[in-house]
């Protein structure tokens, strides 16, 4: 049977390392090799930071 769970992405902030955000990722943004970068509120820092997708 073909798996139906979608893929997701973590984000992780860059200035205090916590992972504060999970996003679905569609098929083909699941196979690209670069990772994602977004400006995120972080829940810790209390401000908008730059966010990374970090491993699974």
């Amino acid at each position: 049977m073909a798996d139906k769970r979608k893929s997701y992405a973590k984000f992780q902030c860059d200035s205090c390392k916590n992972v504060t955000h999970f996003v679905h990722k569609s098929k083909k943004d699941a196979s690209a090799q670069k990772k994602l970068e977004m400006k995120k509120y972080c829940k810790h820092c209390r401000k908008h930071t730059l966010h990374k997708e970090a491993k699974r």
